[in-house]
C-alpha cells in the first residue's frame, strides 16, 4: 500500500512539475528575449515576426532562454528614448487602481448588507448578481457602451472604471466570506452598544482581511491586462493603456515588445509576491464556505 501511494505522489508530483512548466515557459522566455538584439531575434525566430503573410516559415524556430549578449537597448529605449510607452503604463496605472480601490469599497458594504439583510428579496438579488458574475464580458459590452453613450462618457476614463467600480465578482466571494463570521460576534458587540457602522468596521472588515488582499490581487490582475473595454470604450489611443498598446507595436520592434511587455509584468508579479500567502488563503476559505 505504501509503495502505491508512493507511486501516486509521484505521478501527481510530475504531472504537476509538468504542467508548471509549461505555463512559465512564455514568460521565461519573455523575460530572456527581452535581453536579446533584434539581430539576434531575428536569427532565432526565423519569419516568424516578418511582415509578409502567406507561405510557411521558412527557417527553423530556435527557442532560446540564454542571449549571446546580453543588451539593455531595449529596456532604454522603451523607459527614455520613447516617452508613450510609459504614458501608455501610466494610463494603465490611472484606469486600474481606482477600480480596486472603489470596487473593494463598494463591495465591503454590498457584502455587509447581503449578510446583515435577512428575506427572500435579499436572495432574489444576490442570485442575480451571482448571474451577472458568471456572464462573460463580452455579453455585457454593449450594454456597458450603451450606458456609457447615454451617460456621455465615452471616450473617456469613466466608460472604464465606473463598470469596473460596480462589478459583481468581489461581492459575491466578500458575500460568502462575511457569511463564515460567527453571529456570536455580532451579537456580543450589539449588546455592548456598537452600532452597524462599528460592527462593519471594526469587526467584519478586519475578519475579512484575507478575503480583502486575494480580491485586491485577482481584479488588479483581470483589469491590469483588459484589452476589450479601451479598444471599444475608449477611442483615443492616448488615453488606451499599455495592455491595448503592445499588441500595435510593429514586426520590427519585437525586442522593444519583449521589454515592454516584461516590464508591465513586474506590478502583477510583485502584487502576487507580496499577497500569495492571502490569496491561497482567502480562495480556499471561499471555497470552504460555498461548500457550507
Amino acid at each position: 500500500m505504501k509503495k502505491k501511494r508512493y507511486f501516486s505522489r509521484g505521478v501527481i508530483f510530475l504531472l504537476c512539475l509538468v504542467f508548471s512548466v509549461a505555463f512559465l515557459l512564455p514568460t521565461v522566455l519573455t523575460i530572456t528575449n527581452s535581453f536579446m538584439s533584434e539581430s539576434e531575434i531575428a536569427s532565432n525566430y526565423g519569419m516568424i515576426f516578418s511582415t509578409t503573410t502567406g507561405g510557411y516559415v521558412s527557417k527553423t524556430v530556435n527557442l532560446k532562454f540564454i542571449p549571446d549578449k546580453v543588451t539593455f537597448s531595449q529596456y532604454l529605449t522603451g523607459l527614455l528614448r520613447s516617452p508613450e510607452y510609459l504614458l501608455k503604463f501610466w494610463n494603465s496605472v490611472i484606469l486600474v487602481v481606482p477600480i480596486v480601490i472603489f470596487q473593494i469599497a463598494v463591495a465591503s458594504i454590498t457584502a455587509y448588507g447581503f449578510t446583515r439583510w435577512r428575506g427572500r428579496i435579499r436572495s432574489g438579488i444576490f442570485f442575480f448578481y451571482v448571474i451577472l458574475m458568471l456572464m462573460p464580458y463580452q455579453v455585457t459590452l454593449v450594454p456597458n457602451y450603451l450606458v456609457s453613450s447615454w451617460l456621455g462618457i465615452i471616450n473617456t476614463r469613466w466608460s472604464i472604471i465606473l463598470p469596473g467600480i460596480f462589478a459583481p465578482f468581489s461581492v459575491f466571494l466578500l458575500t460568502k466570506f462575511m457569511r463564515r463570521i460567527p453571529y456570536s460576534l455580532i451579537e456580543a458587540a450589539k449588546v455592548d452598544g456598537a452600532g452597524e457602522w462599528e460592527i462593519f468596521t471594526k469587526i467584519c472588515l478586519p475578519q475579512c482581511r484575507t478575503a480583502l488582499y486575494s480580491i485586491a490581487i485577482l481584479v488588479f490582475i483581470d483589469y491590469w491586462n483588459m484589452v476589450e473595454q479601451p479598444l471599444i470604450l475608449l477611442e483615443d489611443s492616448e488615453a488606451q493603456p499599455l495592455s491595448v498598446f503592445l499588441s500595435n507595436i510593429n514586426s520590427g520592434e519585437i525586442g522593444l515588445a519583449f521589454a515592454m511587455a516584461t516590464i508591465y509584468m513586474v506590478p502583477s508579479l510583485l502584487l502576487f509576491l507580496h499577497g500569495e500567502e492571502y490569496l491561497v488563503e482567502g480562495i480556499a476559505a471561499n471555497s470552504g464556505s460555498v461548500k457550507g
